[in-house]
């Protein structure tokens, strides 16, 4: 069965890589899928295609840049046997010569997706990988790692995503929405966002006002972001009831 968007890959490679071990985030810094696990340094990047073509292998040979563990993963269609992009023999040893790991996803009307490894990054490299550049890899790690969930799809396009600067912003304006105005220490401490200074001056977005000098309020554009994101939200109360409850 084909799939219609890539972003229904997205799913069934998270449900794989958390079967062993990863903590997998979606749209991180650009890349279609993260997964950080606790006995490697360096962090799992996947990007994804509905068919496997020259932007796919361009978009893994810069992920080189950011760590070792690169695959590229796209649909197996039953129906196109023998199409240029359906190889995969071929393609897996291009894949194989470039140090990237390649990924089939086969998806079926009555079961499951399929997962298939065909390769994986390292496997008999010809031509050695590109080095990681650090300070970009610092950037990924610390994004993955400033989120506080999964809130986007990898492979979504033209959407706003869940950044951690979007998350902060976010609680930012939920403290304003429940103080009415107020300052910007008061919304650091109540927040506990450290930078709410600089992100009610900055206004990215467009969500806070300031009304006087040194005091805020939340704006319809911030009232309605917080509207649209409730479901992240109510993630955060939830999880902060879940630690508050007492260990049984």
């Amino acid at each position: 069965m084909a799939v219609q968007h890539e972003t229904e890959l997205y799913a069934p490679l998270k449900a794989y890589f958390e079967a062993r071990g990863y903590v997998i985030r979606g749209e991180v810094r650009h890349c279609d899928l993260v997964g950080i696990h606790p006995e490697q340094e360096d962090p799992l990047i996947v990007e994804m295609k509905k068919t496997f073509n020259l932007s796919l292998l361009l978009q893994g040979l810069e992920r080189q840049k950011l760590s070792g563990e690169v695959y590229l993963a796209v649909e197996r269609n039953r129906t196109k046997k023998g199409a240029h992009n359906q190889r995969w023999s071929e393609i897996t040893l291009l894949c194989r010569k470039l140090g990237l790991g390649l990924i089939t996803v086969t998806h079926y009307k009555t079961k499951s997706p399929f997962v298939e490894v065909l390769c994986s990054p390292g496997d008999k490299i010809i031509v050695p990988a590109p080095k990681v550049i650090k300070t970009r890899a610092a950037r990924l790690l610390n994004e993955f790692h400033e989120r506080s969930g999964d809130y986007n799809v990898g492979g979504s396009h033209g959407t706003k995503l869940v950044t951690a600067y979007r998350e902060r912003a976010l609680r930012v304006a939920s403290t304003l929405q429940a103080g009415g105005i107020m300052a910007p220490r008061e919304v650091r401490d109540i927040s506990g966002v450290g930078t709410a200074a600089a992100i009610l001056q900055r206004n990215y977005y467009g969500w806070f006002d300031r009304v006087a000098r040194g005091r805020y309020a939340l704006t319809p554009a911030g009232a309605k972001a917080l509207r649209q994101y409730a479901s992240v939200i109510e993630s955060w109360r939830t999880a902060a009831a879940a630690n508050e409850r007492p260990a049984e």
